[in-house]
């Protein structure tokens, strides 16, 4: 114990704590400072379009998918840097989040096994994972990735639903799990909301009771 404590010790003295946003030395590794930390802690109910209700019950965003967070989010899931990963279990525990009500399990939006191997990680999971096991609702991956689709960002409404058509399917042995359940579907942001919607309507036909949808950051309101 003491050596570990010498040897934070020592990493904190060559390498001090900041904030991941402005960069004022904080007090431990993964701290932010309050004005930053306060700026990006906007928990909010997403106001989800019309065909959206059809297969997603309620939609909450933890923060605002700007400024730090995205930085963090970019991070994770372009440069692969999981020394992020402090500043956003900091950001989760002070998101002080509710869950709505008891959910079966969660359930992470899924990476296309080529994008996950070459990441080496799905970021919704790292993100979430141990955030959930301190709230006693277990993981499950209960949905794959068949296809590998083109990133959405420059798609139209059009051109993003048929990039992502048929992209979900259930994960084999999933249908007695899946079935009558209460499912918290699970994703870093939410944009448009398709990849989302695609993923929440394959749960329901496999006859989910209810799926809510939590996001990482958004901005949408």
């Amino acid at each position: 114990m003491m050596l570990k404590t010498c040897w934070h010790s020592l990493l904190d003295f060559l390498f001090p704590p900041h904030c991941p946003v402005c960069h004022a030395y904080v007090e431990n590794q993964g701290d932010w400072c309050s004005k930053c930390l306060r700026e990006a802690r906007q928990t909010h109910l997403i106001l989800l379009p019309a065909p959206m209700h059809s297969v997603i019950k309620a939609a909450w965003a933890l923060g605002i998918y700007r400024g730090g967070l995205r930085s963090l989010i970019h991070d994770l899931k372009y440069k692969k840097r999981r020394s992020v990963l402090p500043y956003v279990r900091t950001f989760l525990r002070a998101a002080d989040f509710v869950l709505p009500e008891a959910y079966d399990f969660a359930v992470p939006v899924p990476l296309h096994k080529n994008r996950e191997r070459r990441r080496g990680f799905n970021q919704v999971e790292v993100i979430f994972g141990d955030w959930l096991q301190e709230k006693g609702v277990p993981l499950r991956r209960a949905l794959l990735r068949v296809r590998e689709t083109r990133p959405l960002y420059d798609m139209t409404p059009q051109e993003r639903k048929q990039n992502l058509n048929h992209a979900f399917v259930l994960a084999p042995g999933m249908e007695q799990e899946v079935a009558g359940r209460h499912i918290l579907l699970l994703d870093d942001i939410l944009t448009t909301g398709t990849t989302l919607m695609a993923c929440a309507a394959v749960l329901r036909q496999a006859g989910a009771a209810c799926v809510d949808v939590l996001v990482f950051a958004s901005d949408h309101r």
